[in-house]
């Protein structure tokens, strides 16, 4: 009987994901800071 591979939780595929979005996510806050000249406080109005 074989066993099934689990979808849900820390899998390395989901890790894999999870750090790729969250370095695009980086970038793309990094880039808006330099095109408006505020940082994201600001842009959001806490500041």
């Amino acid at each position: 009987m074989a066993e099934e591979k689990s979808k849900v939780g820390f899998t390395n595929f989901a890790e894999t994901w999870n750090g790729r979005l969250a370095m695009l996510g980086f970038v793309i806050g990094i880039a808006t800071e330099y095109m408006t000249g505020q940082g994201i406080l600001q842009q959001l109005g806490l500041m």
